[in-house]
């Protein structure tokens, strides 16, 4: 799935959005009703000094009672005092809250992340996959409950200020609450707005957080071609995109202020008009309407603060649909309903007319039959994008094959338990990624439960032992991201040691050693065949250095499988495929050896 083309469909489904994320809020749901329950005096209280008025006017200023002169300030300052402190706590608890719920959904989203098959993240690139990955979460899980809280405090805050105005004259309250409900159609107008620009700027700022980690990866060759404008350009466009898009909103959304605020003020006219036909008339005191006018002007804020807060919650629930649609998106790659495990490798590797294809009818590999006994080393070469890496990729399941099939031992690999089938597959890519840690973590996480000495072999034999030796904290070191502390061929040499460490009995090697120098080549080689003894071996091969052990060869073109054999019987086809390829590319390897 291309994350970039989801609409949030679900957006406007509050009700089952809510039951969804609900399985996030149980876990903390005792601190949530305390939040809640903090919340409702937190409002309530609100009205506390519109209260007051009425008594203040009617009996300091009217009838000159000093002991309601005395006592009403003080009661003013200690519910203030009061209210101050339930805020503090309901902040609290609305932090320790929103963060733990963020924190229980990035973590199920990341192991969702962990679970999806190579083809998601062909299909996506890092600035969205980190964008939806962790900006929704946090709009989603932090933004819920604080809203839900706020809007819980505005309420009660409206309706307090809107019991002082029933208390005070029923007749201007009925007019003040009808103006209120004129106030919240905005609302309902713009959040299929809010959910249009909401989408478009989580695909800009993945393309934008895509600009950051292409200029960060790519830095030297940035700098090799002069690249700096052209990455700024990219990166100023997608900002102003991003610019085009908020303005667009802020224009369709930024008149529910002014447009609320002056039915607000229409409301207040009528009501001064209203009222005072009331006193005139000796149906209401002058206290009782300044506490209504006070209630009225006061309700405003908690109104605009509550329409806010619902223009909000329309990003947030835009942000938890797209939250769950990453959990409702399904690998490619299926477990089998009864998986098996994988016991070694006793029989052959078999592949059986497989056919593969990235892209519907678009094929890369065209009914491919071979099969690879114990212990032999294939090696796999042929013309650039003939399909040599896709062929060994469909062996640990990167990809599913289209049509045919992958047998280990007889067994369909569909039908092998996936985390069986990898721990009987180690493999060497051209470009290994190392994790930044110390050499020990990269190594030992072929085999976490390897002892010191097998560590120790494996050092020697990967031919590791002497860089560790000069090495000031030896296999403690810390290499960085990606390793680039190292050298190409120490690289290397760390991700052999890696896959020697788990001895599996099928090795992979995607032209391990295409991008070396003789001399690191040389020293990686002997580590290769270190990792190769006793192994069934696929290997790429790139240089002669890396075929000259194979048992076989097999020559992919234009994805089939065009010649298989020795080097000896290929060599003997006239005019063949690898005989060409031997003349052109690898018999200078062996001129240059």
């Amino acid at each position: 799935m291309k994350l970039e083309q989801s609409t949030s469909e679900n957006s406007f489904k509050y009700l089952y959005l809510l039951k969804r994320i609900f399985k996030y809020i149980k876990p903390v749901i005792p601190r949530v009703i305390m939040g809640f329950l903090v919340a409702i005096p937190v409002g309530l209280l609100d009205g506390v000094v519109a209260f007051s008025l009425k008594p203040y006017m009617d009996e300091v200023i009217g009838k000159h009672n000093m002991l309601w002169a005395a006592l009403i300030p003080f009661l003013i300052v200690f519910l203030a005092a009061l209210q101050g402190v339930l805020r503090y706590l309901n902040g609290y608890l609305t932090d320790w809250t929103s963060q733990k719920i963020t924190n229980a959904v990035k973590t199920d989203l990341f192991k969702k992340l962990t679970s999806m098959d190579t083809r998601f993240f062909d299909e996506n690139s890092s600035g969205i996959i980190l964008s939806r990955f962790l900006s929704d979460p946090d709009v989603a899980s932090r933004g819920i409950i604080e809203d839900l809280k706020t809007l819980t405090t505005s309420t009660f805050g409206a309706l307090a200020l809107i019991g002082v105005m029933l208390y005070n004259s029923w007749k201007l309250a009925f007019v003040g609450v009808v103006v209120l409900c004129v106030a919240f159609l905005p609302v309902i107008l713009i959040r299929k707005r809010v959910k249009a620009a909401s989408n478009k700027n989580i695909v800009i700022g993945g393309n934008i957080v895509t600009n950051y980690s292409e200029t960060y990866q790519g830095n030297k060759i940035i700098t090799a071609y002069n690249l700096q404008d052209q990455q700024r350009e990219k990166f100023q466009n997608k900002i102003w995109e991003s610019f085009a898009v908020n303005m667009s909103l802020v224009k369709r959304v930024g008149w529910m202020n002014p447009l609320m605020y002056t039915i607000a003020s229409i409301g207040i006219a009528l009501v001064m008009g209203y009222g005072t036909h009331l006193i005139l008339a000796g149906e209401m005191t002058a206290g009782s309407f300044t506490s209504f006018v006070t209630s009225l002007l006061l309700l405003y804020k908690p109104v605009k603060t509550m329409g806010n807060t619902l223009t909000g919650m329309q990003s947030i629930f835009v942000s938890i649909g797209r939250v769950f649609e990453l959990f409702d998106i399904q690998p490619e790659l299926q477990e089998s309903a009864n998986p098996v495990e994988a016991k070694g490798l006793h029989q052959r590797i078999s592949f059986e007319n497989v056919c593969f294809e990235y892209t519907k009818d678009v094929p890369i590999l065209k009914n491919i039959s071979l099969s690879v006994n114990p212990g032999e080393t294939l090696a796999v070469v042929g013309n650039s994008g003939g399909g040599k890496t896709t062929l060994v990729n469909l062996i640990p399941r990167f990809y599913d094959v289209t049509k045919g099939a992958i047998k280990i031992d007889g067994i369909d690999i569909k039908d092998i338990k996936m985390t069986s089938l990898r721990d009987n597959i180690a493999v060497v890519f051209q470009d290994n990624f190392l994790f930044s840690g110390t050499i020990r973590e990269n190594i030992m996480m072929g085999n976490k439960a390897a002892s010191e000495e097998q560590l120790q072999e494996v050092l020697q034999a990967a031919h590791l032992d002497e860089m560790i030796a000069g090495l000031a904290k030896g296999l403690d070191s810390f290499i960085g991201e990606r390793g680039t502390t190292l050298s190409g061929g120490q690289r290397q040499r760390v991700a052999i040691a890696r896959a020697m460490i788990k001895n599996a009995p099928i090795i992979i090697l995607d032209e391990a050693t295409s991008a070396l120098d003789n001399k690191s080549e040389k020293i990686v080689q002997k580590a290769l065949d270190n990792l190769m003894k006793n192994k069934t071996v696929f290997v790429i091969a790139h240089r002669l250095s890396t075929i000259q052990n194979a048992n076989r060869i097999a020559v992919i073109n234009e994805g089939d499988l065009s010649e298989i054999g020795s080097h000896e019987e290929l060599m003997q086809i006239e005019n063949g495929i690898y005989q060409n390829l031997y003349l052109t590319q690898f018999k200078k390897d062996e001129v240059f050896a």
